[in-house]
């Protein structure tokens, strides 16, 4: 048969033969694996709103960062120290409640989770201080020999002093934190967090979130939550903590680990001075 009897349909280019095959193959699997990133990604986001919606209603048994401190601990000491004790909203002292927000985040009552000019300032604080450290670090001179045996100095960069950086985080972001996140300091950690702390503020009121803030904060070494805190360092419950008491368990709260064998020390006496005169202006949920 001739080429020009042959079917039109058996003359025609076989398709995908063409350059645009090679790049059309990668192109799509790339497309895919986009896809299902995204797709894992929004299944995430669904599955902590459904764990927020249900603490509405359901107190959460742990968080994260309560189970990263026991591995941490069952790794390091062989043992694990633990002491938490729920205690509903009514049964904490209204003096702790206002001594918290007094020390962490006083527009708590007011702000929707995030409160941007805080954050800010703090990432300016922390700019200063690395800048600081960084102009303090000393060059040591050190003394290294040369191939022919013969010794010169050479300057080399000593390490940088760690800066101390400042957080502006609100009671809602420390509790998305620990509820859900690592403690590793990233972009995307800290762009999770702030969606977090939205679906808080979003899916509970203000008086939940800071029971279960309360009930689950670290207070010291294998010590979460106000009841453990109050007996561990005062002998009572956290419903009889007196003012004073509460105010020097907020003081805490930022370094509890520092703090714990510090109890009665000055800063922590002036510090708590400076919270008790500030708890009649907190606006409580």
């Amino acid at each position: 048969m001739s080429q020009a009897a042959r079917p039109a349909a058996a003359r025609r280019k076989p398709r995908g033969t063409g350059p645009g095959r090679w790049l059309a193959g990668p192109a799509r699997a790339a497309g895919r694996f986009a896809a299902l990133v995204l797709l894992c990604a929004v299944a995430l986001q669904l599955v902590f709103a459904l764990r927020i919606a249900l603490m509405a209603v359901v107190d959460p048994q742990s968080t994260s960062f309560q189970r990263s401190e026991i591995w941490r601990q069952a790794t390091d000491r062989g043992q694990v120290l633990w002491s938490q004790s729920w205690r509903p909203y009514g049964r904490i002292a209204e003096g702790l409640k206002r001594a918290v927000i007094a020390s962490e985040d006083a527009g708590f009552a007011d702000h929707g989770g995030v409160e941007w000019d805080a954050i800010e300032k703090a990432w300016e604080r922390n700019q200063r201080a690395e800048a600081q450290a960084a102009r303090q670090a000393p060059r040591a001179r050190t003394a290294t020999a040369t191939a022919e045996g013969t010794r010169r100095e050479a300057t080399a960069p000593a390490a940088r002093p760690a800066a101390k950086l400042v957080g502006g985080s609100t009671i809602s972001q420390q509790l998305a934190k620990n509820l859900f996140l690592s403690g590793e300091r990233s972009l995307a950690r800290k762009g999770q967090e702030f969606v977090i702390t939205l679906m808080l503020e979003t899916l509970l009121d203000k008086r939940r979130i800071l029971e279960i803030y309360l009930n689950n904060v670290e207070w010291g070494e294998g010590l979460f939550g106000a009841q453990a805190a109050a007996r561990h360092y005062f002998r009572v419950d956290a419903d009889r903590l007196a003012p004073a008491q509460a105010a020097r368990l907020a003081v805490m709260l930022p370094a509890p680990k520092r703090f714990e064998k510090r109890l009665e020390s000055a800063y922590v006496a002036g510090r708590s001075g400076s919270i008790v005169a500030r708890m009649g202006a907190v606006d409580l949920p």
